[in-house]
């Protein structure tokens, strides 16, 4: 799958410190969906998980150095999700005495072509990560089927691999 659309920075935003990112997908938004949605899913394309798609319900993203603590705030299926996204500080250690907390949302519309048009918004990120998203977000691409891109995709770059039909 090839990225169509367009990265924007900061400046762009609606927020002042969020990360927008816009695809064209040739998958229908129930697929997308899934890859949201389902763990085994989203955990292949971003991180181990026991997300439940439904208001209210609390789950986490098993981060790289310390646990991502989440929460739905918004879900309509095959529409929209939005979740609370906390990183938890560890004792001792000194990088995260600031930690990460913030909201993504992805949005999913129907195109004419029967793809999916998603938006993913990443509010109160760029602000404490801008100099290294800048650079990674620069060639960030998204994959709803990593065995069509011969190229390899940078392991901080978003992908989601799709097994479910």
């Amino acid at each position: 799958m090839k990225k169509a659309g367009s990265t924007t920075n900061a400046g762009q935003s609606d927020a002042a410190d969020a990360l927008e990112f816009e695809y064209e997908l040739a998958e229908p938004p129930e697929k997308v969906w899934r890859a949201l949605t389902v763990p085994e899913l989203l955990a292949a394309w971003m991180m181990p998980n026991d997300i439940r798609p439904e208001m209210g319900n609390r789950f986490a993203l098993a981060g790289p150095d310390a646990p991502i603590d989440c929460e739905i705030l918004d879900a309509e299926p095959e529409r929209l999700l939005r979740y609370s996204w906390r990183e938890r500080s560890q004792p001792g250690d000194g990088a995260r005495q600031d930690p990460l907390d913030s909201t993504v949302t992805f949005t999913l519309a129907r195109t004419v072509s029967v793809g999916t048009h998603l938006r993913i918004v990443h509010d109160g990120f760029a602000r404490k990560a801008m100099p290294a998203v800048a650079m990674a977000g620069a060639g960030c691409r998204l994959s709803l089927d990593a065995n069509r891109s011969p190229k390899p995709i940078a392991a901080n770059t978003p992908r989601l691999l799709l097994r479910a039909a």
